[in-house]
């Protein structure tokens, strides 16, 4: 019997895909029940799942396991101005 020990790193890399999974799953599920009651719950479990992916990311990036470059001044206002523009048109 082979045992293979886990970085820490590949322990949450593993548990943040599979919160990601989840909250895919928990989308699917809200967007296609039938009974109001039963959408309520995948809803919660989504938030509470969106929750635990943000907690999971926060750990691996103050860890330095994910990193994250800052973003070029000029794509964040080019961001803005498309986005301010799609809600002016809803």
């Amino acid at each position: 019997m082979t045992t293979t020990n886990f970085s820490e790193k590949e322990i949450l890399s593993d548990a943040l895909s599979s919160a990601k999974a989840a909250t895919n799953h928990y989308n699917t599920f809200s967007n296609e029940c039938v009974h109001e009651n039963v959408r309520h719950a995948m809803l919660r479990c989504l938030e509470q799942e969106h929750d635990i992916q943000q907690d999971l990311f926060e750990m691996m990036h103050a860890k330095g396991y994910y990193p994250t470059p800052a973003a070029d001044e000029k794509k964040i206002q080019n961001t803005i101005q498309t986005f301010s523009q799609c809600v002016k048109n809803i």
